[in-house]
């Protein structure tokens, strides 16, 4: 199979879809590698990194995506590449479509193979391609908090941790899950007073018995959410529903409860946020304020450490990116239920409930 890995144009996109060491996998199972020039020199991988491990380079992203059978690739599509994506071509990255009308439309028109890294879902029901940039965002969210929670940059001008003598700030995490947990493990690690919330009491059982003692646990509900509020000084925002849009969990009329300075971290923002406040941000334009209160919804948090972000992505990716290689999409998700979770468009139809029933468009069953 010819697999094109083209340069990410989303802004402040450093990652790249594969490693040279993942290139040279695909390489040993006898597949056509074809890398766009300069792609990996954000993630610190050269061309010449590339070409060692058997890739051709391409001089441009129109290249690459013309010559590709299945495109690798770390965000979704966005607007110039709309036209590059042909029919049957296989398009493996995150798409979160359930956020993004203009990226459905597009792909439903293009007839291109959509496969979601993020729907991609093993029977107890992880996402093993979600989990290692959720680790990253998760851990990222408490460093940015904490950078915003300066007074130079709009915050409270509180060390997270405290000192002796001084309390350390509050820290108020909504979702235990992947973001969630790793986001309580930086803050309890900076000393910061923690409180973890969600509606799986299972999970809050675990995160009790395993967490450090500065992390608490709270039921998830709105009376306990805007409980907390007037005194948090770092939000959090880490729920997610595969495939589907982040339910609001801070509403419009909650923000008023807080006091000026206070930061949320909406890491929700590429499923649609779950602050109702919340609207995408870029990493050169990260914050904005509502009632006083910082905003940092970058959608791409990831991206800001992308050498990190990228070793860590393939590890993941690659494995699935051979079966689809080796055998084809169809055998490949005939073959394995998780990736076959992952397709969420084919030839023009929606065929992952999620996203037809974000934008009431009819759902096809996905045949293979």
């Amino acid at each position: 199979m010819k697999i094109g890995v083209p340069k990410e144009i989303k802004n402040n996109e450093n990652r790249v879809g594969m490693t040279p060491a993942g290139v040279k996998e695909l390489v040993n199972h006898g597949h056509e590698l074809f890398v766009q020039a300069t792609a990996g020199i954000g993630s610190g991988f050269s061309d010449d990194d590339y070409v060692k491990a058997g890739a051709t380079i391409l001089p441009t992203i129109e290249d690459v995506y013309a010559v590709a059978d299945m495109i690798v690739k770390v965000k979704e599509p966005i607007k110039p590449e709309y036209k590059l994506i042909k029919k049957n071509q296989v398009v493996f990255t995150y798409f979160h479509f359930a956020c993004d009308r203009e990226l459905t439309d597009a792909m439903l028109e293009s007839g291109a193979v959509c496969i979601a890294y993020e729907t991609v879902q093993l029977p107890d029901r992880s996402l093993p391609l979600l989990v290692p940039m959720s680790e990253v965002a998760g851990r990222m969210s408490i460093q940015e908090g904490a950078r915003f929670l300066e007074r130079p940059q709009g915050g409270k001008g509180k060390l997270l941790g405290g000192v002796p003598g001084v309390p350390p700030a509050k820290v108020l995490i909504l979702g235990a899950g992947v973001v969630g947990r790793n986001a309580a493990l930086m803050a309890a690690g900076l000393g910061a007073d923690v409180t973890i919330c969600d509606i799986s009491l299972p999970t809050l059982r675990h995160i009790a018995e395993v967490m450090p003692k500065n992390v608490k646990t709270l039921y998830s509900s709105r009376h306990n959410i805007e409980q907390h509020l007037p005194d948090v000084d770092l939000v959090i925002g880490s729920v997610l529903i595969p495939g589907a849009k982040a339910p609001r969990l801070i509403t419009r009329d909650m923000v008023p409860l807080m006091q000026k300075g206070t930061v949320m971290v909406d890491v929700a923002i590429d499923q649609g946020g779950c602050f109702e406040t919340s609207h995408p941000t870029k990493h050169n334009d990260p914050i904005y304020e509502v009632d006083g209160v910082v905003h940092y919804a970058v959608a791409n948090i990831p991206g800001a450490v992308p050498y990190t972000s990228t070793l860590a992505l393939t590890n993941a990716t690659l494995p699935y990116a051979i079966k689809l290689a080796d055998m084809g999409w169809v055998e490949a998700c005939k073959r394995d239920e998780a990736l076959r979770k992952g397709v969420n468009i084919v030839d023009g139809k929606i065929v992952f409930p999620a996203v037809a029933e974000a934008f009431d468009l009819p759902l096809a069953e996905l045949r293979l």
